[in-house]
């Protein structure tokens, strides 16, 4: 093993753990561009947070679709079928109500 590599590295999954890395990185940028325009920050940082939480095409997208994908006999295009369409009516979805809910000027 070399001095770079640790036990663990060699075992990490990103999938689950990715999304909340960028969700709390593009925060930042949602804020300062909402703040920066005079805008409502509430519904972009709405749209940050289900953006970040609607991963469905894939297996490594949530825990429970990793755990079903192995025993259930799932293909990884089994997800893609489901999870692509599943994505944009959570989007569709998102995008429609948010504004409904709450005002996006300041």
């Amino acid at each position: 093993m070399s001095a770079t590599t640790t036990p663990s590295a060699s075992h990490h999954r990103p999938g689950p753990a990715l999304r909340f890395v960028v969700a709390a990185a593009l925060l930042p940028v949602a804020l300062a561009v909402t703040h920066t325009a005079g805008l409502n920050d509430v519904p972009y940082v709405m749209a940050v947070m289900m953006a970040a939480s609607a991963s469905f095409a894939t297996p490594i997208g949530y825990q429970c679709n990793l755990m079903v994908y192995g025993p259930g006999g799932y293909r990884f295009s089994d997800f893609l079928r489901i999870g692509i369409p599943m994505n944009c009516l959570v989007a569709t979805i998102t995008i429609t109500a948010i504004p409904l809910i709450w005002p996006l000027q300041g």
